[in-house]
């Protein structure tokens, strides 16, 4: 399979489009309900439980905008990928949890991992032709 450059340019719009939809609805969720998100980071054990759900907003938000309309792409989709390696490891310890949450905990675990693939895959092609950085460039 060889796809034309414009059909590369519109997978990897949809790619991009995909992901931000992890991430852009998380993050005006966590506004939503503020307290809620700093309660459950705090029931975790991560320190400065509100700085970490405003640093969560900003991430997820922020960077996951910037994915979308592709702008600062690899820099957006590499900070994306660290906080995911982080946070997966946190909140998603299939290993630390009762036997009935290991499955569901293990499957959010892979998923996540999965996601920083698709990051890091945005970090080493880039957005494509239908994006900020794209127009930039041409």
């Amino acid at each position: 399979m060889n796809p034309s450059v414009s059909t590369q340019n519109l997978l990897s719009l949809i790619g991009r489009a995909l992901i931000a939809l992890l991430f852009v609805p998380a993050g005006f969720s966590k506004i939503a309900s503020f307290a809620g998100t700093a309660g459950y980071i705090a029931s975790k054990g991560v320190p400065l439980p509100e700085l970490a759900a405003a640093a969560a907003i900003a991430i997820e938000l922020g960077l996951g905008l910037l994915l979308l309309v592709g702008w600062q792409t690899r820099w957006a989709a590499l900070g994306m990928a660290l906080f995911t390696v982080v946070i997966t490891f946190i909140f998603h310890n299939f290993w630390a949890v009762p036997a009935p949450q290991a499955t569901m905990q293990m499957q959010a675990f892979y998923k996540n991992i999965a996601v920083v693939g698709g990051l890091l895959a945005l970090v080493a092609w880039g957005p494509g032709g239908f994006s900020l950085d794209g127009r930039r460039k041409g």
